[in-house]
């Protein structure tokens, strides 16, 4: 007996290509005619000499009837089927709906792959939002631009007394809006179509070091003692996968376990609450640099409540190789930072204390107070030219002082067109 159940299906779809009645074929092949709409209605399985004798009257091969394309079709809905867990699909049927309606089983497959394709698509683009600041801001950049123009467009709708002049100026702003809207979103597509390889860059030594801080929220309990094994912090981690990001990585948990012994966690908490976040008080107190302290400062426990402070640090050739991102103060990570940021002004002045009032670039215009440092990485010496790492702390400020200095998270983000420090054109429009 063939166990295909649509093979019904195609005796009938052959017998309508052949020109015959249902009650013609019944009879040359010696059954009823109601027998053979049972068959060709897949009620009644067939199989032997009545399929051998229904192939020759119609003169195809009897694997035409008895085999086709639906088995791939039916695969499709069984695992469109499978993803389901709002219906309960009939799956005892689902060869009987493949065979009486084909069209729309294969729409409902095709569906489902589409929905599969973008549902990865998804994936990848909010796996992107969530390790490219660059992306995100833009974004939010857009949504809040969108925000002012429905603002703009309330107040119109609502205030129907409005004086004409104050008419014309919100008629000019919802137009003027709209037009740097529209330009940006279409920038920021732009930017997203030739930005196939960003993904690439997510498997750097540097990002997976990035992830596995960003995993322990940068504070590692097990480090505070003096003797503690950096080997078992490394070893538990499943973020670390290549060579060069472990040994970044101990590298970076050497220089942790270091300060941990020269500013105690026990010590510098209370010296945190009695002097607040002043690096410099806080590097005479504990007889270390500033930047051994900007670094305690961001590996404190949840407890301390510093949060909100971040921290970024480059070498000497403007590359950064640490980020602590506080709100609102983007860290780039597919292309270079702002020229205009403390951090790189400290590395042409080494060993020189560097504290600015900043303003982000932004609708929403935060404004940070920046505190930098250039320190040598190596020991001083006249025959090797000593190598900087420069570092800088920063904290929001709500003082908005007014001459604070406008700066960017990069170039390719930043609003500000009529900066002297850009390098490349922004992919948002003027006054976003």
């Amino acid at each position: 007996m063939v166990q295909d159940s649509l093979a019904g299906s195609r005796i009938r779809e052959r017998r309508v290509m052949a020109g015959k009645r249902q009650a013609e074929l019944a009879k040359a092949v010696g059954i009823s005619a109601s027998y053979l709409n049972l068959i060709e209605h897949n009620k009644r399985r067939i199989g032997g000499k009545l399929l051998l004798d229904l192939a020759q009257v119609l003169e195809v091969e009897p694997s035409a009837l008895s085999e086709g394309a639906e088995a791939t079709l039916i695969a499709k809905l069984r695992e469109a089927a499978s993803d389901v867990s709002i219906a309960t699909p009939e799956l005892d049927r689902i060869d009987e709906f493949a065979g009486r309606f084909p069209g729309w089983a294969q729409l409902i497959a095709e569906g489902h792959q589409q929905l599969r394709h973008l549902e990865r698509t998804v994936e990848a683009l909010t796996d992107r939002l969530g390790h490219d600041p660059h992306l995100a801001t833009s974004m939010h950049e857009v949504l809040s631009m969108a925000a002012a123009i429905r603002s703009t467009a309330g107040i119109l709708f609502e205030n129907k007394e409005l004086e004409p002049e104050w008419r014309g100026r919100f008629h000019r702003n919802l137009n003027e809006d709209s037009q740097r809207l529209a330009d940006s979103a279409e920038a920021v597509v732009s930017f997203l179509d030739g930005e196939d390889d960003a993904g690439a860059e997510l498997n750097s030594p540097q990002d997976e070091l990035d992830a596995f801080l960003q995993a322990a929220e940068y504070h590692f309990p097990s480090l505070e003692q003096p003797g503690s094994d950096i080997r078992a912090v490394l070893e538990r981690s499943d973020v670390l996968s290549s060579r060069a990001a472990l040994d970044m990585a101990k590298a970076y948990l050497t220089t942790y376990q270091s300060d941990a012994i020269r500013m105690p966690l026990a010590v510098f908490g209370p010296a945190v609450a009695e002097l607040g976040v002043d690096p410099a008080a806080l590097a005479v107190r504990f007889n270390v640099g500033l930047a051994a302290v900007m670094r305690r400062l961001v590996a404190m426990p949840k407890v301390l409540k510093l949060q909100s402070i971040g921290l970024v640090a480059c070498d000497g050739a403007g590359t950064l190789v640490f980020r602590k991102e506080p709100e609102g103060f983007p860290l780039p990570r597919f292309s270079a930072a702002c020229p205009k940021w403390p951090l790189f002004q400290a590395l042409t002045r080494p060993m020189q204390p560097i504290q600015v009032q900043v303003e982000m670039a932004g609708r929403d215009a935060l404004q940070f107070d920046c505190m930098a440092i250039a320190e040598p990485t190596t020991a001083q010496s006249f025959k090797d030219d000593a190598l900087y790492h420069a570092f800088m702390l920063i904290r929001p400020d709500t003082s908005r002082a007014p001459n604070a200095r406008p700066v960017g998270s990069s170039c390719r983000i930043c609003p500000r067109l009529a900066c002297q420090g850009r390098r490349e054109p922004s992919i948002l429009a003027t006054g976003l």
